[in-house]
Parts: structure tokens; sequence; C-alpha cells
């Protein structure tokens, strides 16, 4: 009777220890896409947002208006638009109470903007660590499930007389799965990995660059104000 070395056939006829491999691997994939597609939506739509934003800003807009515009907009703020927030919020708290002082002024608002930036960039980087990890342990999990099916062929193969290629090749082949599920779950998980931590680090880029450019705006405005009083 010949070995059914069909995958179906194979998971059935592997031992515990394998078959708990494969359903890990399975799972982890799985878990991998999942947060692919779920961070490469997020992130397309930062993109998407901020460039949208930028625009709106630098076309000229008066500030006092699109802060009440966005600030009834509330939690659906994100990005540049919460940096954004954030900043002229405090700015204009602040400048009420010290008009005279433009350096406390810009040292609170600027407190403000890094910490929406920190929760920002906290938001694009969610569930990156799970796509490395994946990425790296992947490997080593079905090379595990791999050596352990081989050995359990050999140790069987070592209590026969007459070994025939039939014996031998579908517990090699069913190790050999794992080894292949667990590179099927790793190559897509380091490759969206890659990608997603660059477009992170060029959004954080453009954040910052946001940040300074829009406290140079509000500074300008503080020591005006600050001789018109």
């Amino acid at each position: 009777m010949h070995a059914d070395i069909s995958f179906i056939g194979l998971f059935l006829q592997a031992s515990v220890l394998v078959k708990l491999v494969m359903l890990t691997l399975l799972g982890l994939s799985i878990a991998s896409w999942a947060v692919i597609l779920q961070r490469r939506k997020l992130l397309t739509s930062a993109r998407v947002r901020s460039a949208k934003f930028e625009d709106t800003f630098w076309s000229g807009v008066d500030l006092n208006r699109l802060y009440k515009e966005l600030s009834v907009r509330g939690d659906n703020n994100g990005g540049l638009e919460a940096m954004f927030v954030a900043g002229f919020k405090e700015y204009s708290r602040l400048i009420k109470v010290n008009s005279k002082s433009p350096e406390a002024v810009m040292d609170g608002t600027s407190r403000a903007m890094r910490v929406s930036l920190s929760r920002e960039l906290e938001k694009l980087e969610n569930n990156l660590p799970l796509l490395a990890t994946i990425g790296s342990t992947s490997p080593y999990i079905g090379l595990f499930g791999t050596v352990w099916g081989i050995m359990n062929s050999f140790i069987a193969l070592g209590a026969v007389e007459n070994a025939t290629l039939a014996m031998v090749a579908p517990g090699i082949a069913e190790a050999l799965i794992a080894t292949a599920m667990g590179l099927f779950a790793a190559i897509p998980s380091v490759i969206a990995y890659n990608r997603f931590a660059t477009q992170v680090e060029k959004l954080e880029s453009a954040y910052a660059n946001f940040m300074e450019e829009f406290s140079n705006i509000l500074q300008r405005q503080a020591y005006s104000d600050k001789e018109a009083v």
C-alpha cells in the first residue's frame, strides 16, 4: 500500500508534534497577512491625509478657521491634523497668559506637538514588531519540525531490515513541508516589515519637518504679538 504523499495526506500521517508545528506556522501566516493588510491600509491612508492636509495648510488658509474646522472632528484627526490641533490649541492657551514671554509659549507648544507626534508614530508602528517576530522565528519553528520529522523517519527506518525509498520518502516529505511552511510565513512578513518600516520613517520625517515649520510660524506670530503689546 502506497503512502499518500499529497499535502493533506502527509499532514495526517505526520506525528503530533509536527502537526502542531504546521498548525502554528499556519496561524502565524494568517496573523501576518492580517497585519500586512491592516498596516497597508493605515499607512496608505496616513500618506494621503498628510499630503491633503499640507496642501490645505500651505494654501494660505486662515489658521484659526482651520483649527475650528478640525476641532469639530475631535478624535477623527490623525497625523499632521492631530499635531496641528495639539500645537495650535496649546499656543492659543499659552499666548493669552504669556504674551510677553514668547519663549515660554513656544516651549509649551513644542511639547504639545512632540507628544502628539509620539502618539501618531505609535499608531503607525503598532503591530510592526509582530511582523518582525514572525519573520525571524518562523523559519526556526519550521526547521524544528523538519528535524523532528526526519529524526522520526530514521528511527523508523532503523527498525526494518530492508528499507526502500518508498518507505523513507513520505517521512522526509512531511518533515520538509514544515520548513516550507516556515518560509511561507516568514518571507512575506520580512518583506512587509521592511517596506512598512521605511514608510513609517518617511512619515516621521514629514511630521517632524511640519512640526518645525509650524513652530517657526507660531514663533513669528508670538513675537509679533509681544511687540503689539
